[in-house]
């Protein structure tokens, strides 16, 4: 495993790239060749901007060779007020990817023990996920386990 990488706190700045990658990270979901976008690379762009410049959500990458190569993205989710418990936010972990070229370095290790780091720090209720089949077991290894209480209503649309 190499380490020729560094992780930093994203910011608004890297927007156009993090949406790249986020467009690159979709089409993997489609086997042989993905469809064309359905909306502007720039909608993306937008959105991760304003949110990483708010502050509404939190996003860590990894570069290599001065190049974004990766990233995790962060959103707190606000838990209500309670007369006998501490209601610290849960932390919802999304849209974690590393290119193709760089997986199996360590970097998405890395994204999420920045992650982590920052849930500790931050008070963090804890940190959920919904991960694929194939990231499962890089979750697992940093400590992710099956819920005890929790259950999920998919809703058609």
């Amino acid at each position: 495993m190499t380490t020729d990488f560094t992780v930093r706190p994203a910011r608004p700045a890297d927007a156009g790239r993090l949406a790249e990658l986020r467009w690159t990270f979709k089409q993997e979901d489609h086997e042989g060749r993905p469809p064309a976008p359905a909306r502007p690379l720039a909608e993306a762009e937008h959105w991760i901007h304003d949110r990483l410049r708010d502050g509404d959500w939190l996003a860590w990458v990894a570069e290599t060779e001065g190049e974004i190569c990766g990233h995790v993205f962060l959103c707190l989710v606000e838990r209500m007020p309670d007369p006998y418990e501490d209601n610290n936010p849960v932390g919802y972990v999304t849209n974690s990817f590393v290119l193709p070229s760089q997986q199996n370095k360590g970097a998405g290790s890395a994204l999420l023990q920045a992650l982590k780091q920052h849930a500790h720090s931050a008070g963090l209720e804890g940190l959920i996920v919904w991960p694929s089949e194939r990231s499962t077991p890089l979750y697992q290894r940093l400590g992710f386990q099956p819920p005890e209480e929790l259950l999920e209503l998919p809703l058609d649309t």
